[in-house]
């Protein structure tokens, strides 16, 4: 049930600003929702790659406190998740660089 009621909630604010974008005229149409857009898309992917850094480092802690002979491979492989996660921030700030030099 709260999934289904984030889902709503999220599809409810993603069309009610789809509606503003819509009903602005002229040949700025999306005049300041463009920065409130790239800065709420940074926002939302920042914490999102925060999120799942820190739960990649808590896993590799508790794996490497259950077996200290693996920790060699167990940097390793938190170090390649790390970079992946972090690649998808880097590219959340390019396309929102793009959006506001445009």
């Amino acid at each position: 049930m709260r999934k289904f009621m984030m889902i709503a909630l999220n599809t409810v604010a993603i069309l009610s600003v789809a509606a503003m974008a819509f009903a602005s005229e002229g040949a700025n149409a999306f005049g300041d929702l463009v920065y409130f857009g790239a800065a709420l898309g940074m926002a939302i992917a920042a914490a999102g790659c925060g999120i799942g850094q820190g739960l990649g480092l808590k896993a590799a802690c508790e794996g490497t406190a259950r077996n200290p002979e693996a920790s060699n491979k167990i940097t390793v492989s938190l170090i390649l998740g790390l970079a992946f996660v972090e690649s998808l921030a880097i590219y959340a700030l390019v396309v929102n660089l793009m959006l506001l030099t445009k």
